[in-house]
């Protein structure tokens, strides 16, 4: 698996306490994706939900570049987000 990270997207993609490490992991963990054609203009963007390495419930938006997933921003879920999450079954995302 791997990253494409500049420093637009890592300083953003940190903002809200995100390590890389930990964004990197997250996805390795196998995270749920699903389309996010809201916020898709020149290119289709996705949205990622799951826990870190550190089982925190996290979000992740990103898209696909160069063979490359290039994360967008990233932050913890908020306690709504997470009770939605786990009482989803994992085919809805």
């Amino acid at each position: 698996m791997r990253f494409d990270w500049d420093d637009g997207n890592r300083t953003k993609a940190q903002k809200l306490g995100l390590s890389v490490a930990e964004i990197e992991g997250f996805f390795r963990l196998g995270p749920r994706v699903a389309p996010d054609p809201s916020h898709s203009q020149a290119e289709a963007r996705f949205i990622a939900v799951g826990r870190t390495a550190q089982v925190r419930p996290a979000f992740v938006a990103f898209c696909w570049r160069g063979g490359c997933i290039r994360p967008i921003s990233a932050r913890y879920m908020h306690s709504r987000e997470v009770r939605r999450y786990e009482n989803s079954p994992a085919d809805d995302h």
